[in-house]
């Protein structure tokens, strides 16, 4: 099975998903050796606006009726945890592209790394398919 069949989402501009997909470390890295190399960075930042506003949405479309249900619903499924079970059951950890020394530490598994992941997944699929597709997308993972 390919990423984008695990992930459920087949993007138009693969590069955004390599750089989805790739940590500071490795980018760095390659820098080092004169490759132009972007990282995850900034897909997480988005990625995480995005998360929270498909979250907030879906939440209240099944039946959250006030702030407090949403924000405390939303904090459950949009925690580090909740993010890394996602992403190990998407398989995403196989995927990350990381630095030497975080190869030796086993980066890919630990929960931070896999939740930060997920969230530069996410603004990549915004970013290539727009609000809707990353919408369907994360519905799909998060099943709300």
């Amino acid at each position: 099975m390919t990423i984008e069949e695990a992930l459920g989402y087949t993007f138009s501009n693969k590069s955004l998903l390599n750089r989805a997909l790739t940590r500071k470390a490795y980018a760095n890295e390659l820098k080092q050796q004169n490759n132009d190399c972007e990282d995850q960075e900034i897909f997480r930042t988005l990625g995480d606006a995005v998360l929270k506003t498909v979250l907030v949405d879906r939440l209240i479309a099944s039946g959250c009726k006030t702030r407090e249900d949403i924000t405390n619903r939303k904090m459950e499924l949009e925690s580090e945890e909740g993010l890394a079970i996602i992403s190990r059951q998407l398989g995403i950890g196989s995927y990350i592209k990381l630095g030497a020394g975080e190869i030796k530490q086993k980066a890919n598994e630990k929960q931070y790394v896999l939740a930060e992941t997920l969230e530069a997944i996410i603004g990549a699929i915004y970013r290539d398919g727009g609000y809707e597709a990353a919408k369907k997308t994360v519905t799909n993972w998060f099943k709300i």
